[in-house]
């Protein structure tokens, strides 16, 4: 069966791919276009797509689908109108689990980076400005004993949740769709609610139509002056231009994002500000995950030839 994959994976899954599959890879490090997403659901048994390939409705639509299954490299699949994969008869599984502490890794990073100014000092120091230490020099925020505040208990959210209150003796307080028991944390009735309270606010739910925007003005409006956002989720989950009025009116005390809402485009507003943390979307940039995350896409290519179920369906 033939094997599209649309970006360059790491070594060791390209050359288990290739002894398992008649396998096909893109010359380009760029999503694919919507065009190219109709020809190869044309042209290929399964596509094995990842962040950012146009597989949208439209897309998808104007397809006489050969391929049968998307795995998708990644647990976020907001890129993929699995509607329209499912009226067509293809199938879509993701990549869980894989990603859940690095990613988890990424929010505490940026919640240490932005809590103590580290992305500001360190600019700093690099344009040659450091005067010298002394008592009151870039007074950060002390995230020991601090209360976080998480936006969807899923997978990521619980691995955060963790690492701040066995880490840093964190309260922990979060909003999720459904009702959630989780040890050491307490769930509260609304977003707002958790915003009110929160010294460290974090986004950890999914992307797609049904959480854009979820995060707001309204959100930032309840947050307390000196408190941080975080976002390691997907960028449309944030309304990008309320968060820079939040930021810019000082109704917020800081920002660290790993994601963007027209990404790759960072807007200008952002990285001018100096206290605000920009990550390049390294939420689970290393080899070993990646890695994982292949294999694990390959395990549900595999299945599907073998005629057994997904491991991974979505």
């Amino acid at each position: 069966m033939k094997l599209l994959i649309s970006r360059t994976l790491p070594p060791a899954v390209m050359e288990k791919a290739r002894a398992t599959f008649d396998v096909t890879l893109r010359d380009k490090d760029a999503p694919m276009t919507e065009a190219e997403v109709t020809e190869a659901l044309d042209s290929y048994d399964m596509i094995l797509p990842t962040l950012g390939d146009q597989f949208t409705s439209s897309a998808i639509s104007a397809a006489k689908p050969r391929a049968k299954l998307l795995a998708n490299f990644g647990v976020g699949f907001n890129h993929i109108d699995v509607h329209a994969a499912r009226a067509k008869g293809i199938a879509v599984t993701n990549t869980p689990g894989a990603v859940t502490d690095a990613t988890a890794d990424i929010a505490l990073t940026l919640m240490l980076m932005t809590a103590r100014r580290a992305g500001e000092g360190e600019r700093l120091v690099r344009a040659g400005n450091w005067s010298g230490w002394h008592p009151t020099q870039m007074l950060g925020l002390h995230l020991t004993g601090k209360t976080v505040g998480i936006i969807g208990m899923g997978r990521i959210g619980q691995a955060i949740a963790q690492r701040c209150h066995h880490g840093f003796g964190c309260k922990i307080v979060f909003a999720n769709r459904s009702m959630k028991d989780v040890a050491g944390a307490t769930q509260l009735d609304s977003l707002a609610q958790v915003a009110e309270v929160a010294d460290v606010l974090v986004a950890a739910t999914p992307g797609g139509a049904e959480t854009r925007h979820l995060i707001g003005a309204d959100v930032f409006s309840a947050m307390q002056p000196h408190a941080i956002f975080i976002n390691i989720s997907r960028g449309d989950v944030v309304d990008e231009a309320a968060l820079i009025a939040a930021l810019q009116d000082g109704q917020i005390g800081g920002a660290g994002l790993d994601v963007y809402e027209q990404e790759p485009t960072v807007p200008k507003a952002l990285t001018n500000m100096e206290n605000v943390v920009l990550l390049p979307h390294l939420g689970t940039n290393t080899l070993e995950v990646r890695t994982s995350m292949g294999m694990m896409a390959l395990d549900n290519l595999a299945a599907f030839v073998a005629g057994k179920d997904l491991p991974n369906p979505v």
